[in-house]
């Protein structure tokens, strides 16, 4: 199971080389990366990229990967959070946004697919109005994003949320079994391993 606010997440990973990788790097990856996961999109916006903006267009590129880049940080420090205490994924714990903050980024992102606000009018009972959904495709798919985390976080599943252990390893999974550590057979290998080369070379 995955949702488009947890395959956003995964966008920061492991190199392979002791480093972070960002699969977000280039507007070019951006737009790949948006095309895959067309399905989550639709998900939350009851339609597809093909209906907002597919393809994306090349002039807004950059300011989809800027703003998607930006909600993910949001993102990841409420995932952050929602794990056990001190078991953040160890490859942004150090520079993570505020809570606060990502909560307000968040929701005003969410907010672009419209929302239920309050009209009080002097002399009149209060009431609500329904803002609309934004026609700006950036504004969409960063709202659907901001819907998506929300929707995770206020759900069951969040329960399941974890941060792989595994020395530089950045990922977050959800626990499909109460024994599951690892986000990963290849870093469970990975682990042990590890483990064993560390107890041959202090003895």
């Amino acid at each position: 199971m995955t949702t488009l606010a947890f395959a956003l997440a995964a966008t920061i990973k492991h190199d392979g080389h002791g480093g972070v990788a960002d699969l977000l790097s280039t507007p070019e990856q951006t737009a790949a990366w948006l095309n895959q996961h067309d399905a989550l999109v639709a998900q939350v916006l009851g339609d597809g990229l093909g209906r907002i903006a597919h393809p994306i267009r090349e002039e807004i590129l950059p300011n989809v990967r800027d703003e998607l880049v930006g909600i993910r940080r949001a993102v990841r420090a409420l995932f952050a959070r929602a794990v056990a205490p001190g078991a953040a994924s160890k490859a942004d714990a150090d520079r993570l946004m505020g809570v606060e903050d990502a909560l307000r980024m968040v929701n005003r992102a969410a907010e672009a697919l419209g929302c239920e606000q309050l009209e009080w009018v002097e002399g009149a009972a209060p009431a609500t109005k329904r803002v609309p959904r934004t026609a700006d495709p950036v504004e969409l798919l960063v709202g659907a994003v901001g819907r998506s985390a929300i929707d995770f976080l206020a759900g069951p599943d969040r329960a399941r949320l974890r941060a792989c252990p595994a020395a530089r390893c950045v990922k977050y999974f959800l626990q499909d079994d109460p024994r599951q550590t690892w986000c990963s057979p290849a870093c469970g290998n990975r682990e042990r391993v590890n483990r064993h080369y560390r107890k041959r070379t202090a003895g």
